[in-house]
């Protein structure tokens, strides 16, 4: 039988426990996507946020340019013209003829007969095919978890720290041109997008229903595949943006190590949020923090 998504009021799962010296940093591991009709029972988080001196939020990357709003309007067009391949290649003539097959037959399910995204580079046309996916199963990927906690450390009045890195696009229009003349080496995002939604669509409720009733077990044993890393990791590999900012995977883990390593020294108790991939991951944040020489709890 299909799984059902659960739905009403539910609590989520509990927050590791990281410490040193008595200074202890609660960790909330948030997943996505998560079940549409859930409404998430905070209080164990709003208590901790009551007695903090600090919420850090999630890790995140933002690019921006030195450009004013009338210079961005101006580029909206040629933003626009970024969704699509080079050249003017469709779809079907960019990805392998078994992957677009694929790509029809999900399409046809859950896009029905839309044809602008055919045009679309093999990424941003499958992350459009998986948000009307989720749409589709009953779950929501974003606004679930973190707006909930700012809006409960803004009503305790307990600063917030982002640890979004912000890169900064100085020559905005060369970028953009670039970009839009260049490949991205995105196939692997494509397809694994669409692995996810033919074969873990009912592993992703399960795991969206674990996280919503807080069964840690159960969110370690599921199978975790997750295309957003290689999607990420094809957008920050690009060469448009490599030469100009680095290598942002790191930037982006060290902005939120090194936030959570100044909450513990300053703070008795401190709050952070994070994907529940990077608490279990054996290599995630939190086992950076533990071989760092932090006591780690589970919750």
């Amino acid at each position: 039988m299909e799984t059902l998504v659960v739905s009403g009021v539910q609590p989520g799962p509990g927050m590791w426990k990281v410490s040193r010296d008595d200074h202890i940093l609660y960790v909330l591991g948030t997943l996505s996507p998560l079940p549409k009709r859930m409404e998430w029972e905070s209080r164990d988080v709003e208590n901790v946020i009551a007695r903090a001196q600090e919420v850090i939020q999630a890790p995140s990357v933002r690019i921006d340019s030195n450009i004013g709003v009338f210079q961005r309007l101006l580029l909206a067009p040629k933003a626009l013209g970024a969704r699509k391949n080079p050249n003017g290649e469709s779809l079907q003539e960019v990805v392998p003829p078994d992957m677009y097959a694929r790509w029809q037959v999900l399409k046809h399910k859950y896009m029905g007969n839309d044809r602008s995204v055919e045009e679309w580079r093999p990424m941003l046309a499958a992350l459009e095919l998986y948000s009307d996916a989720m749409d589709d199963v009953g779950l929501k990927q974003y606004g679930m978890v973190s707006p909930v906690v700012e809006k409960m450390a803004r009503r305790h009045k307990v600063p917030l720290t982002t640890t979004t890195v912000t890169i900064v696009i100085e020559d905005p229009k060369v970028a953009l041109q670039e970009f839009r003349e260049s490949k991205l080496d995105d196939v692997d995002c494509f397809s694994k997008t669409m692995q996810r939604l033919e074969s873990d669509l009912g592993v992703m409720r399960e795991r969206a229903n674990a996280w919503a009733v807080g069964d840690i077990a159960s969110l370690k044993a599921l199978p975790y595949t997750d295309q957003n890393e290689v999607c990420l990791k094809a957008v920050s590999q690009a060469a448009v943006l490599r030469k100009r900012t680095g290598d942002i995977e790191a930037q982006v883990r060290e902005r939120w190590l090194d936030a959570a390593e100044l909450a513990l020294k300053n703070n008795q108790v401190s709050l952070a949020v994070l994907p529940m991939r990077e608490l279990l991951k054996p290599d995630g944040y939190i086992a950076q923090l533990r071989a760092r020489g932090y006591a780690v709890e589970e919750p």
